[in-house]
């Protein structure tokens, strides 16, 4: 299959683009999830997505998507109505500072920011503005971006039912940082209530590595997409107190990744997501996949 892969990519490169845009769009809600996602995961990895008895991580991952579809996870997902479940669960000092939230690009008072911030969609993942310097910030681009965001579902293109029914706001948070750039990202993966591993996200926005840790904080040889920083990082601050935190977060939960920030000397939280890469995202040794898949327990529902 690996031998394939190359040639199988070049052919389907433009039809996998326009099937991105069909569904992220929401062109395609008229199929059905299951069928969707089958779809969706041969298109991303080339492979026949077994949904009948899943056995990797990114399998599961899918199987999930389709059963595991509590009411309380929208509140989970979603980057604003988290921060209250995270107030009465761990604390508040773990939140970011919050400046305020909007439901339009044009409530925003841009002259009212600080100079450093991060806007983020409520509804959706990866959707952010990161200006750490005003001066040097595209409004306009800005709230170009900002009204595009709004108008898509995150649930429309992987299927992720807990975006689902979010109301799309925006949301403004302090940017936070030891070094003026955005802060390494610690990504703790919990399998059944037990952190197994932590994905560390180093350089974000130039240069990304991605690494794999344990708890104990030994590096692993778990890779995807060939992003390794093959450097030992050094052992976060508040290691211990991030593991205690997210095996509180995903008590009687399947899995979740709980993600956390270290800065300046104080320990943030991040969010919470159920689907790591919308389990599209694949392993460079298969092997992992399997063993990753091996820690889900689906027995129960």
């Amino acid at each position: 299959m690996k031998e394939l892969r190359p040639i199988f990519f070049r052919f389907i490169k433009v039809p996998l683009k326009v099937f991105k845009h069909m569904g992220g769009s929401g062109l395609l809600n008229w199929l059905s999830d299951e069928f969707y996602l089958k779809l969706v995961y041969w298109c991303e990895t080339g492979k026949k997505l077994n949904t009948a008895n899943p056995s990797t991580f990114n399998e599961k991952l899918q199987w999930l998507k389709l059963h595991d579809r509590k009411p309380e996870y929208t509140r989970y997902v979603d980057k604003y109505e988290v921060r209250s479940y995270i107030k009465q669960s761990i604390g508040e000092q773990y939140l970011i500072p919050h400046i305020g939230i909007y439901n339009t690009v044009e409530e925003i008072d841009w002259n009212a920011l600080p100079n450093q911030f991060v806007l983020k969609c409520t509804h959706s993942s990866g959707r952010n503005i990161i200006c750490t310097n005003k001066d040097r910030l595209d409004i306009k681009e800005s709230k170009r971006k900002l009204n595009k965001w709004l108008k898509r579902n995150h649930y429309w293109y992987g299927r992720e039912w807990p975006y689902k029914n979010i109301k799309a706001r925006i949301t403004c948070e302090e940017f936070i940082s030891d070094t003026g750039k955005a802060p390494d990202d610690y990504k703790v993966l919990c399998f059944n209530g037990t952190v197994k591993l932590i994905q560390v996200h180093t350089n974000r926005f130039a240069n990304h590595k991605q690494d794999f840790y344990d708890r104990n904080w030994r590096r692993t040889q778990i890779s995807q997409e060939g992003s390794t920083s093959n450097t030992l990082l050094e052992r976060p601050e508040h290691l211990n107190k991030m593991i205690q935190l997210s095996e509180k977060l995903a008590s009687n939960m399947r899995h979740v990744r709980i993600d956390w920030f270290v800065v300046q000397g104080q320990l943030f939280f991040g969010e919470i997501t159920f689907f790591d890469g919308s389990g599209f995202v694949e392993f460079d040794n298969h092997e992992d996949d399997h063993l990753l898949g091996s820690w889900i327990e689906l027995t129960g529902y």
